[in-house]
């Protein structure tokens, strides 16, 4: 049987390559889903590539609780239940040093990052299945500081907080809470912090950074959907309140 056979999930940042590369496999392994992201026109684009009758979208501002009691309201309405929330709405703000840093950059990171987590767990988490899963994404960033990314950091350190909590609040009902934390990830945000580091020359910068990651290189996508998976599925069935390193090996103890 595929591993997420008559499940129902919702992935947050959908149309983004984390985002998409998970609904990919989770449809692969028999999950129904609904994408949510910002941009309409992103989540059309997303749906289309994946070819599926199982896949939806809502545009939403996850920051926004009416937004996120629109989605939740509607995944139920389409698919009639959820088993899986994959809350991975994030965005990087800017490369800036703490004395620097803008205000109003400083408080939609947080927005974005933070308290699109904290909504999801206060009104998704009441409506989920017992014995469900809520997988975060956090970051390398969660467990490290790095300078420059003084918000991403904050956020980032934040919903490991809420994980914790979120985990013992809802244990009773089996439902299963934790963050995984990429490193690196060959995608969009990176190229966006390498040219927020060295706006002139980013691919030098993404060499610095591979060089400070023991294995070599940046993840891809997919292998960060993999982790997903494993958290979203009963192969974990006894793992919460847990942090999920994928990072090539930066924060190893």
């Amino acid at each position: 049987m595929k591993k997420l056979q008559n499940k129902v999930a919702i992935i947050t940042g959908g149309s983004g390559g984390i985002g998409l590369a998970t609904a990919k496999l989770f449809l692969e392994e028999g999950a129904k889903v609904m994408l949510v992201d910002l941009l309409e026109k992103h989540l059309k684009d997303a749906v289309t590539a994946l070819q599926s009758e199982h896949a939806a979208f809502t545009s939403a501002d996850v920051s926004k609780r009416t937004d996120v009691e629109r989605f939740t309201q509607k995944t139920l309405e389409h698919f009639g239940k959820i088993d899986i929330l994959f809350s991975n709405a994030g965005i990087e703000g800017v490369a800036m040093p703490i004395k620097d840093y803008p205000d109003d950059m400083y408080q939609k990171v947080m927005d974005v990052n933070v308290k699109g987590v904290w909504l999801g767990c206060a009104v998704v988490l009441p409506k989920m299945t017992d014995g469900g899963s809520v997988i975060i994404t956090s970051s390398v960033a969660g467990v490290q500081g790095s300078p420059n990314l003084g918000a991403y950091v904050a956020s980032k350190h934040a919903v490991q907080g809420i994980m914790r909590v979120a985990a013992t609040e809802f244990s009773q009902r089996g439902i299963r809470v934790n963050t995984i934390n990429p490193g690196p990830v060959n995608n969009r945000m990176m190229r966006s912090i390498e040219a927020g580091f060295a706006p002139d020359n980013p691919d030098e910068m993404q060499k610095a950074f591979e060089a400070g990651i023991p294995l070599g290189r940046y993840a891809e996508n997919e292998e960060v959907a993999q982790l997903a998976l494993f958290l979203a599925s009963d192969d974990s069935k006894y793992i919460t309140g847990v942090k999920h390193l994928i990072d090539g090996g930066m924060a190893m103890d």
